[in-house]
């Protein structure tokens, strides 16, 4: 099963948006969202933790495209 973790108070994206996305790549994946202590990546980038691994990118599409290829399947 996989772990997504995201923050929804970062200024750096939309946490909101991205846990929505997460929820649809994998409806059974437990899914946390507050604040995750990543303040300073938070800040310039949007992230997610999947099973335990910091996944960065520059935009959220790409995001989503790594946290797929992140994943267990």
């Amino acid at each position: 099963m996989n772990e997504f973790k995201t923050c929804d108070q970062c200024s750096g994206f939309n946490g909101k948006s991205v846990a929505e996305r997460l929820k649809k790549l994998d409806e059974n994946a437990e899914l946390i969202v507050g604040c995750q202590g990543l303040c300073a990546i938070g800040a310039k980038m949007p992230f997610v933790i999947v099973n335990g691994i910091i996944i960065t990118a520059d935009n959220e599409d790409e995001l989503i495209e790594r946290v797929k290829e992140s994943m267990i399947k």
